[in-house]
């Protein structure tokens, strides 16, 4: 993908800014706006090289589309994952079986790598450790049988990669590549 003009970078990432400034002041009052106008336009001219690449290219609808649809995902994940972890701290077995696994991704972007490695760290029971091109180490609260059991590396890595990276992927990867 080219890199967009600097016209694009800055409109792209001024609007991002604005709508960051209306989402957190909640406000449509003339003097917040004006004043998040202008916030953002300076934010905007000191770091619109470094904010994005592709410029309003970003704001595709369909990117856009998925966006959204990934923030109600992530916090469902979230919450299946913070009841499972709630019930192995209080079952009185405590049924964990920790490990560090090795997981791929097809993400492209380093945007969208490090969207997925905090998505995954952000979900209780995983924790991304390190990540090393298209691989990432993440230590797991319960590693499942198929991934233990697994003979090949090949196997374990994609037993593990099909539980943890990929159902994140199918959003990330229309957004950020």
């Amino acid at each position: 993908m080219e890199e967009a003009s600097p016209a694009s970078k800055f409109a792209y990432t001024f609007i991002v800014l604005f709508v960051i400034w209306l989402f957190f002041t909640a406000s449509l009052d003339p003097q917040e706006l004006a004043m998040g106008a202008i916030m953002s336009l300076v934010v905007a001219a000191l770091t619109y090289d470094v904010f994005t690449k592709a410029g309003l290219r970003n704001l595709h609808p369909k990117r856009v589309a998925y966006a959204i649809a990934y923030i109600p995902y992530f916090l469902w994940a979230m919450i299946m994952a913070n009841l499972d972890v709630a019930y192995r701290v209080l079952h009185p077995a405590r049924p964990i079986r920790p490990g560090i696994v090795k997981c791929k991704t097809v993400l492209n972007s380093d945007t969208g790598k490090l969207a997925l490695a905090n998505s995954i760290t952000l979900t209780p029971g995983t924790i991304t450790l390190d990540v090393d091109g298209d691989e990432y180490f993440i230590h797991w609260i319960w590693v499942p049988d198929e991934v233990l059991g697994a003979k090949e590396e090949s196997e374990h890595v994609e037993h593990a990669s099909e539980a943890i990276t990929k159902p994140f992927e199918k959003f990330l990867r229309v957004i950020f590549e």
